[in-house]
Protein backbone atom coordinates (compact mmCIF):
# COMPACT_ATOMS: atom_id res chain seq x y z
CA UNK A 1 0.00 0.00 0.00
CA UNK A 2 1.41 3.39 -0.93
CA UNK A 3 1.68 6.25 1.55
CA UNK A 4 -0.87 8.20 -0.48
CA UNK A 5 -3.37 5.33 -0.40
CA UNK A 6 -2.86 4.96 3.35
CA UNK A 7 -3.54 8.65 3.76
CA UNK A 8 -6.72 8.56 1.72
CA UNK A 9 -8.10 5.60 3.61
CA UNK A 10 -7.23 7.11 6.97
CA UNK A 11 -8.87 10.44 6.15
CA UNK A 12 -12.00 8.60 5.05
CA UNK A 13 -11.93 6.57 8.25
CA UNK A 14 -11.62 9.66 10.42
CA UNK A 15 -14.66 11.30 8.85
CA UNK A 16 -16.79 8.19 9.18
CA UNK A 17 -16.03 8.30 12.92
CA UNK A 18 -18.36 11.35 13.22
CA UNK A 19 -21.27 8.96 13.30
CA UNK A 20 -19.65 6.91 16.03
CA UNK A 21 -19.09 9.88 18.34
CA UNK A 22 -22.60 11.24 17.83
CA UNK A 23 -24.17 7.87 18.50
CA UNK A 24 -22.50 7.19 21.85
CA UNK A 25 -24.07 9.81 24.08
CA UNK A 26 -26.44 12.71 24.61
CA UNK A 27 -30.21 12.60 24.84
CA UNK A 28 -31.92 9.36 24.00
CA UNK A 29 -33.10 10.52 20.60
CA UNK A 30 -31.78 9.83 17.10
CA UNK A 31 -28.81 11.99 16.13
CA UNK A 32 -28.71 13.62 12.69
CA UNK A 33 -25.26 14.68 11.58
CA UNK A 34 -23.56 15.84 8.39
CA UNK A 35 -20.47 13.86 7.52
CA UNK A 36 -17.94 13.65 4.74
CA UNK A 37 -17.70 10.36 2.93
CA UNK A 38 -15.60 9.25 -0.01
CA UNK A 39 -17.85 7.87 -2.72
CA UNK A 40 -16.48 6.65 -6.06
CA UNK A 41 -13.24 8.47 -5.35
CA UNK A 42 -14.77 11.88 -4.63
CA UNK A 43 -15.80 13.72 -1.48
CA UNK A 44 -19.50 14.08 -0.74
CA UNK A 45 -21.28 15.72 2.21
CA UNK A 46 -24.19 13.58 3.35
CA UNK A 47 -26.69 13.68 6.21
CA UNK A 48 -27.07 10.50 8.24
CA UNK A 49 -29.21 9.52 11.20
CA UNK A 50 -28.15 7.12 13.93
CA UNK A 51 -30.09 5.90 16.98
CA UNK A 52 -28.67 6.66 20.43
CA UNK A 53 -26.18 4.31 22.10
CA UNK A 54 -25.63 2.54 18.78
CA UNK A 55 -22.32 2.07 17.05
CA UNK A 56 -22.87 2.07 13.28
CA UNK A 57 -19.82 1.56 11.10
CA UNK A 58 -19.74 2.07 7.36
CA UNK A 59 -16.30 1.37 5.98
CA UNK A 60 -15.04 4.08 3.65
CA UNK A 61 -13.98 2.71 0.24
CA UNK A 62 -10.46 3.39 -0.89
CA UNK A 63 -10.42 6.64 -2.88
CA UNK A 64 -9.02 6.78 -6.38
CA UNK A 65 -7.95 10.40 -6.38
CA UNK A 66 -5.76 12.43 -4.08
CA UNK A 67 -7.12 14.99 -1.65
CA UNK A 68 -5.35 18.31 -1.03
CA UNK A 69 -2.69 18.15 1.67
CA UNK A 70 -0.45 20.71 3.36
CA UNK A 71 2.60 21.87 1.43
CA UNK A 72 5.93 23.04 2.72
CA UNK A 73 6.62 23.51 6.41
CA UNK A 74 3.75 22.94 8.89
CA UNK A 75 1.99 26.19 9.74
CA UNK A 76 1.56 28.07 12.99
CA UNK A 77 -1.64 29.88 13.93
CA UNK A 78 -2.62 32.42 16.58
CA UNK A 79 0.48 34.58 16.12
CA UNK A 80 -0.95 37.26 13.80
CA UNK A 81 -2.06 39.68 16.50
CA UNK A 82 -0.34 41.46 19.38
CA UNK A 83 -1.53 41.15 22.99
CA UNK A 84 1.08 43.29 24.71
CA UNK A 85 0.59 43.47 28.47
CA UNK A 86 -1.87 40.55 28.61
CA UNK A 87 -1.15 37.70 31.02
CA UNK A 88 -3.11 34.52 30.43
CA UNK A 89 -3.57 32.06 33.25
CA UNK A 90 -3.79 28.41 32.30
CA UNK A 91 -4.81 25.24 34.11
CA UNK A 92 -3.77 22.16 32.20
CA UNK A 93 -2.79 18.52 32.22
CA UNK A 94 0.80 17.63 33.06
CA UNK A 95 3.15 14.72 33.36
CA UNK A 96 4.84 12.40 30.88
CA UNK A 97 4.46 13.23 27.20
CA UNK A 98 2.01 16.05 27.90
CA UNK A 99 4.78 18.43 28.94
CA UNK A 100 6.49 18.75 25.56
CA UNK A 101 3.87 21.05 24.04
CA UNK A 102 4.25 23.69 26.74
CA UNK A 103 7.86 24.36 25.75
CA UNK A 104 6.52 26.02 22.61
CA UNK A 105 4.51 28.61 24.57
CA UNK A 106 7.55 30.88 24.82
CA UNK A 107 7.43 31.22 21.02
CA UNK A 108 3.82 32.37 21.21
CA UNK A 109 4.75 34.84 23.92
CA UNK A 110 7.56 36.25 21.77
CA UNK A 111 5.28 36.60 18.75
CA UNK A 112 2.30 38.19 20.55
CA UNK A 113 3.80 40.06 23.48
CA UNK A 114 1.51 38.22 25.91
CA UNK A 115 2.57 36.10 28.86
CA UNK A 116 1.25 32.71 29.90
CA UNK A 117 1.21 31.64 33.54
CA UNK A 118 0.45 27.96 34.07
CA UNK A 119 -1.19 28.10 37.48
CA UNK A 120 -2.02 24.40 37.75
CA UNK A 121 -0.89 21.11 36.26
CA UNK A 122 -2.18 17.69 37.24
CA UNK A 123 -3.39 14.45 35.72
CA UNK A 124 -6.74 14.43 33.98
CA UNK A 125 -8.69 13.39 37.05
CA UNK A 126 -7.01 15.91 39.30
CA UNK A 127 -7.73 18.78 36.95
CA UNK A 128 -11.30 17.60 36.46
CA UNK A 129 -11.81 17.80 40.21
CA UNK A 130 -10.14 21.21 40.37
CA UNK A 131 -12.31 22.61 37.59
CA UNK A 132 -15.52 21.34 39.17
CA UNK A 133 -14.52 22.72 42.57
CA UNK A 134 -13.39 26.10 41.27
CA UNK A 135 -16.35 26.55 38.95
CA UNK A 136 -18.79 25.73 41.75
CA UNK A 137 -17.06 28.11 44.15
CA UNK A 138 -16.65 30.89 41.58
CA UNK A 139 -12.86 30.88 42.05
CA UNK A 140 -11.78 29.87 38.55
CA UNK A 141 -9.41 32.78 37.87
CA UNK A 142 -7.76 31.24 34.80
CA UNK A 143 -8.44 31.83 31.12
CA UNK A 144 -7.53 28.64 29.25
CA UNK A 145 -8.14 25.15 30.60
CA UNK A 146 -7.39 21.61 29.56
CA UNK A 147 -10.58 19.81 28.61
CA UNK A 148 -11.66 16.41 27.31
CA UNK A 149 -14.53 15.03 25.28
CA UNK A 150 -15.42 12.75 28.20
CA UNK A 151 -15.51 15.59 30.75
CA UNK A 152 -16.64 18.82 29.11
CA UNK A 153 -20.38 18.19 29.40
CA UNK A 154 -20.04 18.92 33.14
CA UNK A 155 -18.55 22.37 32.53
CA UNK A 156 -20.58 23.94 29.72
CA UNK A 157 -22.25 26.48 32.03
CA UNK A 158 -18.79 27.81 32.88
CA UNK A 159 -17.20 27.77 29.44
CA UNK A 160 -17.17 30.26 26.60
CA UNK A 161 -18.71 29.06 23.30
CA UNK A 162 -15.91 29.03 20.75
CA UNK A 163 -17.68 29.27 17.41
CA UNK A 164 -17.30 33.04 17.51
CA UNK A 165 -13.51 32.76 17.79
CA UNK A 166 -12.85 29.96 15.29
CA UNK A 167 -14.08 30.34 11.72
CA UNK A 168 -15.25 27.39 9.60
CA UNK A 169 -12.04 27.76 7.59
CA UNK A 170 -9.95 27.46 10.76
CA UNK A 171 -11.83 24.32 11.78
CA UNK A 172 -11.85 22.69 8.35
CA UNK A 173 -8.60 20.78 8.87
CA UNK A 174 -9.79 19.16 12.12
CA UNK A 175 -11.40 15.72 12.15
CA UNK A 176 -15.17 16.25 11.87
CA UNK A 177 -15.58 13.34 14.31
CA UNK A 178 -13.85 15.19 17.10
CA UNK A 179 -15.37 18.59 16.32
CA UNK A 180 -18.81 16.97 16.44
CA UNK A 181 -17.89 15.30 19.71
CA UNK A 182 -16.90 18.74 21.06
CA UNK A 183 -20.25 20.32 20.26
CA UNK A 184 -23.47 20.27 22.25
CA UNK A 185 -26.59 22.43 22.14
CA UNK A 186 -25.33 24.06 18.96
CA UNK A 187 -22.13 25.40 20.55
CA UNK A 188 -18.50 24.43 20.16
CA UNK A 189 -16.97 24.15 23.62
CA UNK A 190 -13.45 22.86 23.04
CA UNK A 191 -10.72 22.66 20.42
CA UNK A 192 -9.02 19.26 20.21
CA UNK A 193 -5.33 18.77 20.91
CA UNK A 194 -5.05 15.07 20.09
CA UNK A 195 -7.24 11.98 20.08
CA UNK A 196 -6.50 8.58 21.49
CA UNK A 197 -7.67 5.01 21.41
CA UNK A 198 -5.89 2.04 22.89
CA UNK A 199 -3.87 -0.71 21.27
CA UNK A 200 -2.41 -3.94 22.61
CA UNK A 201 1.33 -3.76 23.27
CA UNK A 202 2.92 -7.19 23.61
CA UNK A 203 6.48 -8.30 24.27
CA UNK A 204 7.53 -9.62 20.90
CA UNK A 205 10.77 -10.98 22.30
CA UNK A 206 8.78 -13.20 24.67
CA UNK A 207 6.16 -14.22 22.11
CA UNK A 208 8.85 -15.17 19.54
CA UNK A 209 10.85 -17.31 21.97
CA UNK A 210 10.66 -20.94 20.70
CA UNK A 211 10.50 -22.45 24.18
CA UNK A 212 7.65 -20.12 25.17
CA UNK A 213 5.81 -21.07 21.99
CA UNK A 214 6.21 -24.79 22.67
CA UNK A 215 5.28 -24.54 26.34
CA UNK A 216 2.28 -22.32 25.68
CA UNK A 217 0.80 -24.64 23.06
CA UNK A 218 1.31 -27.65 25.30
CA UNK A 219 -0.53 -25.88 28.13
CA UNK A 220 -3.37 -24.15 26.27
CA UNK A 221 -3.75 -26.13 23.07
CA UNK A 222 -3.30 -23.27 20.62
CA UNK A 223 -0.41 -21.26 19.23
CA UNK A 224 1.14 -18.37 21.11
CA UNK A 225 0.39 -15.34 18.95
CA UNK A 226 -0.79 -11.73 19.34
CA UNK A 227 -4.13 -11.90 21.19
CA UNK A 228 -7.31 -11.70 19.15
CA UNK A 229 -9.72 -12.21 22.06
CA UNK A 230 -9.77 -11.10 25.69
CA UNK A 231 -9.82 -14.78 26.67
CA UNK A 232 -6.45 -15.14 24.95
CA UNK A 233 -5.20 -12.08 26.85
CA UNK A 234 -6.14 -13.85 30.08
CA UNK A 235 -4.40 -17.10 29.04
CA UNK A 236 -1.26 -15.24 27.99
CA UNK A 237 -1.27 -13.23 31.21
CA UNK A 238 -1.46 -16.44 33.19
CA UNK A 239 1.36 -18.00 31.16
CA UNK A 240 3.80 -15.08 31.36
CA UNK A 241 3.32 -14.13 35.00
CA UNK A 242 6.58 -14.94 36.76
CA UNK A 243 8.42 -15.88 33.54
CA UNK A 244 10.93 -13.18 34.40
CA UNK A 245 11.64 -11.79 37.88
CA UNK A 246 8.91 -9.35 38.85
CA UNK A 247 6.92 -9.93 35.66
CA UNK A 248 3.11 -9.85 35.57
CA UNK A 249 1.07 -11.01 32.63
CA UNK A 250 -0.94 -7.84 32.17
CA UNK A 251 -2.25 -4.75 34.00
CA UNK A 252 -4.86 -2.01 33.88
CA UNK A 253 -5.32 1.41 35.40
CA UNK A 254 -7.19 0.54 38.57
CA UNK A 255 -8.97 3.64 39.80
CA UNK A 256 -11.15 6.62 38.83
CA UNK A 257 -12.54 7.05 35.33
CA UNK A 258 -9.57 5.11 33.99
CA UNK A 259 -10.91 1.93 35.59
CA UNK A 260 -14.49 2.70 34.54
CA UNK A 261 -13.31 3.11 30.95
CA UNK A 262 -11.31 -0.09 30.89
CA UNK A 263 -14.35 -1.97 32.18
CA UNK A 264 -16.54 -0.17 29.65
CA UNK A 265 -14.53 -1.18 26.60
CA UNK A 266 -14.47 -4.87 27.55
CA UNK A 267 -18.16 -4.70 28.54
CA UNK A 268 -18.94 -3.33 25.06
CA UNK A 269 -16.74 -5.96 23.41
CA UNK A 270 -18.69 -8.60 25.33
CA UNK A 271 -21.93 -7.23 23.87
CA UNK A 272 -23.04 -5.19 26.90
CA UNK A 273 -23.42 -1.54 27.84
CA UNK A 274 -23.80 0.68 30.88
CA UNK A 275 -27.29 1.99 29.99
CA UNK A 276 -30.29 1.01 27.91
CA UNK A 277 -32.08 3.42 25.57
CA UNK A 278 -33.99 4.89 28.52
CA UNK A 279 -30.81 5.49 30.57
CA UNK A 280 -31.57 2.65 32.95
CA UNK A 281 -28.41 0.88 34.19
CA UNK A 282 -27.98 -2.60 32.70
CA UNK A 283 -24.34 -3.32 33.56
CA UNK A 284 -25.38 -5.67 36.38
CA UNK A 285 -26.78 -8.25 33.97
CA UNK A 286 -25.05 -11.50 33.04
CA UNK A 287 -22.68 -9.80 30.59
CA UNK A 288 -21.67 -7.24 33.19
CA UNK A 289 -21.04 -9.88 35.84
CA UNK A 290 -18.88 -11.87 33.43
CA UNK A 291 -16.89 -8.74 32.62
CA UNK A 292 -16.39 -7.95 36.31
CA UNK A 293 -15.24 -11.53 36.92
CA UNK A 294 -12.53 -11.04 34.29
CA UNK A 295 -11.05 -8.12 36.24
CA UNK A 296 -11.48 -9.87 39.59
CA UNK A 297 -9.81 -13.06 38.39
CA UNK A 298 -6.79 -11.22 37.01
CA UNK A 299 -6.23 -9.72 40.46
CA UNK A 300 -7.26 -12.76 42.49
CA UNK A 301 -4.84 -14.99 40.58
CA UNK A 302 -2.03 -12.42 40.88
CA UNK A 303 -1.70 -11.85 37.15
CA UNK A 304 -1.59 -8.06 37.65
CA UNK A 305 0.52 -5.97 40.05
CA UNK A 306 -0.69 -5.97 43.67
CA UNK A 307 -1.00 -2.16 43.70
CA UNK A 308 -3.29 -2.17 40.65
CA UNK A 309 -6.14 -0.32 42.36
CA UNK A 310 -3.84 2.63 43.07
CA UNK A 311 -2.45 2.96 39.54
CA UNK A 312 -3.33 5.50 36.84
CA UNK A 313 -1.83 6.03 33.39
CA UNK A 314 1.68 7.05 34.39
CA UNK A 315 1.97 4.09 36.75
CA UNK A 316 0.90 1.40 34.32
CA UNK A 317 3.01 2.93 31.53
CA UNK A 318 6.06 2.85 33.78
CA UNK A 319 5.44 -0.80 34.66
CA UNK A 320 5.44 -1.75 30.99
CA UNK A 321 8.41 0.51 30.31
CA UNK A 322 10.45 -1.23 32.99
CA UNK A 323 9.82 -4.63 31.42
CA UNK A 324 7.44 -5.88 34.09
CA UNK A 325 4.39 -6.55 31.86
CA UNK A 326 4.00 -9.03 28.99
CA UNK A 327 0.68 -7.87 27.46
CA UNK A 328 -0.38 -4.28 27.94
CA UNK A 329 -3.48 -2.43 26.68
CA UNK A 330 -2.31 1.16 26.29
CA UNK A 331 -3.00 4.45 24.52
CA UNK A 332 -1.13 5.13 21.28
CA UNK A 333 0.22 8.33 22.81
CA UNK A 334 2.94 6.52 24.82
CA UNK A 335 4.59 5.10 21.70
CA UNK A 336 7.68 7.31 21.48
CA UNK A 337 8.22 7.03 25.24
CA UNK A 338 8.22 3.25 25.01
CA UNK A 339 10.60 3.39 22.04
CA UNK A 340 13.18 5.51 23.86
CA UNK A 341 16.02 3.19 24.99
CA UNK A 342 17.26 5.84 27.41
CA UNK A 343 14.05 5.56 29.43
CA UNK A 344 12.47 2.21 28.58
CA UNK A 345 13.86 -1.29 28.84
CA UNK A 346 11.29 -2.55 26.32
CA UNK A 347 12.36 -0.22 23.48
CA UNK A 348 12.52 -2.27 20.29
CA UNK A 349 11.17 -5.37 22.04
CA UNK A 350 7.41 -4.90 21.68
CA UNK A 351 4.86 -5.02 18.89
CA UNK A 352 1.30 -3.78 18.50
CA UNK A 353 -2.00 -5.38 17.59
CA UNK A 354 -5.58 -4.11 17.39
CA UNK A 355 -7.56 -4.45 20.61
CA UNK A 356 -9.23 -7.87 20.96
CA UNK A 357 -12.85 -8.85 20.57
CA UNK A 358 -14.90 -9.94 23.54
CA UNK A 359 -17.59 -12.57 24.00
CA UNK A 360 -19.65 -10.92 21.27
CA UNK A 361 -17.24 -12.50 18.82
CA UNK A 362 -17.15 -9.43 16.60
CA UNK A 363 -16.91 -6.22 18.67
CA UNK A 364 -13.40 -4.94 19.36
CA UNK A 365 -12.69 -2.78 22.37
CA UNK A 366 -12.50 0.89 21.37
CA UNK A 367 -13.09 3.35 24.22
CA UNK A 368 -11.74 6.65 22.90
CA UNK A 369 -11.78 10.41 23.24
CA UNK A 370 -9.83 13.61 22.68
CA UNK A 371 -7.79 15.96 24.84
CA UNK A 372 -8.57 19.59 24.15
CA UNK A 373 -8.56 23.20 25.36
CA UNK A 374 -11.42 25.50 26.40
CA UNK A 375 -11.83 29.14 27.48
CA UNK A 376 -13.55 29.97 30.76
CA UNK A 377 -16.62 32.17 30.67
CA UNK A 378 -15.09 34.42 33.34
CA UNK A 379 -11.92 35.09 31.35
CA UNK A 380 -11.21 38.77 30.71
CA UNK A 381 -8.87 37.87 27.85
CA UNK A 382 -10.94 35.58 25.66
CA UNK A 383 -9.51 36.75 22.33
CA UNK A 384 -5.96 36.19 23.57
CA UNK A 385 -7.04 32.83 24.99
CA UNK A 386 -8.42 31.81 21.60
CA UNK A 387 -5.14 32.87 19.95
CA UNK A 388 -3.17 30.70 22.41
CA UNK A 389 -5.43 27.72 21.67
CA UNK A 390 -5.04 28.31 17.93
CA UNK A 391 -1.29 28.24 18.43
CA UNK A 392 -1.27 25.11 20.62
CA UNK A 393 -3.52 23.22 18.19
CA UNK A 394 -1.87 24.56 15.04
CA UNK A 395 -0.47 22.27 12.38
CA UNK A 396 3.13 22.79 13.49
CA UNK A 397 2.62 22.15 17.20
CA UNK A 398 0.28 19.23 16.55
CA UNK A 399 2.82 17.71 14.16
CA UNK A 400 5.48 17.96 16.85
CA UNK A 401 3.17 16.27 19.37
CA UNK A 402 2.27 13.59 16.85
CA UNK A 403 5.94 12.74 16.51
CA UNK A 404 5.86 11.82 20.21
CA UNK A 405 3.19 9.24 19.46
CA UNK A 406 -0.08 11.12 19.94
CA UNK A 407 -2.81 10.65 17.32
CA UNK A 408 -3.40 14.02 15.61
CA UNK A 409 -6.82 15.48 14.88
CA UNK A 410 -5.85 17.48 11.77
CA UNK A 411 -5.96 15.86 8.34
CA UNK A 412 -2.86 17.78 7.26
CA UNK A 413 -0.90 16.34 10.18
CA UNK A 414 -2.05 12.82 9.35
CA UNK A 415 -0.73 13.49 5.84
CA UNK A 416 2.70 14.40 7.16
CA UNK A 417 2.84 11.54 9.66
CA UNK A 418 1.98 8.89 7.09
CA UNK A 419 4.51 10.34 4.65
CA UNK A 420 7.12 10.19 7.41
CA UNK A 421 6.22 6.60 8.31
CA UNK A 422 6.56 5.48 4.70
CA UNK A 423 10.29 6.18 4.83
CA UNK A 424 10.92 5.10 8.43
CA UNK A 425 13.55 2.45 9.12
CA UNK A 426 11.28 1.04 11.84
CA UNK A 427 8.37 -0.95 10.31
CA UNK A 428 6.38 -0.47 13.52
CA UNK A 429 6.08 3.27 12.82
CA UNK A 430 3.98 2.50 9.76
CA UNK A 431 2.16 -0.47 11.29
CA UNK A 432 1.14 1.72 14.21
CA UNK A 433 -0.64 4.17 11.91
CA UNK A 434 -2.34 1.37 10.01
CA UNK A 435 -3.70 -0.08 13.26
CA UNK A 436 -4.84 3.39 14.34
CA UNK A 437 -6.60 3.80 11.00
CA UNK A 438 -8.48 0.53 11.47
CA UNK A 439 -9.35 1.21 15.10
CA UNK A 440 -10.62 4.74 14.51
CA UNK A 441 -12.68 3.62 11.52
CA UNK A 442 -14.25 0.59 13.15
CA UNK A 443 -13.84 0.54 16.94
CA UNK A 444 -14.01 4.18 18.12
CA UNK A 445 -16.62 4.92 20.79
CA UNK A 446 -16.76 7.58 23.48
CA UNK A 447 -18.48 7.36 26.84
CA UNK A 448 -21.99 8.80 26.86
CA UNK A 449 -21.63 12.54 26.28
CA UNK A 450 -23.70 13.51 29.31
CA UNK A 451 -22.84 15.64 32.36
CA UNK A 452 -23.39 12.61 34.58
CA UNK A 453 -20.57 10.54 33.06
CA UNK A 454 -17.98 11.42 35.70
CA UNK A 455 -20.49 11.40 38.61
CA UNK A 456 -21.56 7.98 37.35
CA UNK A 457 -17.94 6.86 37.16
CA UNK A 458 -17.40 8.05 40.72
CA UNK A 459 -20.22 5.75 41.78
CA UNK A 460 -19.09 2.83 39.64
CA UNK A 461 -15.34 2.52 40.03
CA UNK A 462 -15.23 2.11 43.85
CA UNK A 463 -17.73 -0.75 43.53
CA UNK A 464 -15.59 -2.35 40.83
CA UNK A 465 -12.51 -1.91 43.01
CA UNK A 466 -14.32 -3.72 45.83
CA UNK A 467 -15.11 -6.55 43.41
CA UNK A 468 -11.50 -6.73 42.23
CA UNK A 469 -10.20 -6.82 45.80
CA UNK A 470 -12.66 -9.57 46.74
CA UNK A 471 -14.64 -7.48 49.23
CA UNK A 472 -17.95 -8.20 47.46
CA UNK A 473 -19.07 -10.64 44.80
CA UNK A 474 -19.34 -9.34 41.22
CA UNK A 475 -23.13 -9.54 41.23
CA UNK A 476 -23.51 -7.88 44.62
CA UNK A 477 -21.12 -5.05 43.76
CA UNK A 478 -22.73 -4.36 40.39
CA UNK A 479 -26.22 -4.45 41.88
CA UNK A 480 -25.17 -1.84 44.44
CA UNK A 481 -23.65 0.33 41.72
CA UNK A 482 -26.77 -0.03 39.55
CA UNK A 483 -29.07 1.04 42.40
CA UNK A 484 -26.94 4.12 43.13
CA UNK A 485 -26.70 4.92 39.42
CA UNK A 486 -30.45 4.73 38.93
CA UNK A 487 -30.89 7.18 41.79
CA UNK A 488 -28.34 9.53 40.20
CA UNK A 489 -30.08 9.43 36.84
CA UNK A 490 -33.53 9.86 38.40
CA UNK A 491 -32.41 12.94 40.32
CA UNK A 492 -30.91 14.31 37.12
CA UNK A 493 -34.32 14.06 35.46
CA UNK A 494 -33.64 11.38 32.87
CA UNK A 495 -36.77 9.40 33.69
CA UNK A 496 -39.05 12.43 33.48
CA UNK A 497 -38.19 13.20 29.87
Amino acid sequence: MTAKTMLMRLMGALTVAVLLVAACGGAATPQTVEVTRIVAGTLERVVVTAPPQTVVVTAAPAPTQALPTGQGEPLLAGVDKKFDGVTLKMATIGGGQYEAMYESIKDWEAATGAKVEIVYKGDGFQIDQKLKTDFAAGTADYDVVWDHTSFFSQYVNFLEPLEGYFSPAELADFSPAIIKGSTTDGHLWLIPRHADISVIHYRKDLFDDPKNQTDFKARYGYDLKPPETWKQVYDQSEFFTGKLPGMYGTEFAGKEEALTGRFYEILKANGGNFFDENWKPIFNNEIGVTTAEFFRDLYKNKLVPPDTTSLLWDGVANNFCQGNIAVHNEWFGWYSYFQDPKNCKVAGQFDLVRQPVGLSGSIHSGWAGAHAFSITKTSQNKEAGAALIKFLTSEKIMYEEAQLGFLPVRDSVWSRMIADAASSSNPLDKKRLEIAQTAIANDFFTPPLIPEWIPFSNIFYPKLQAIILGDVSPKEGLDQAAADTEKLMEEAGYYNK
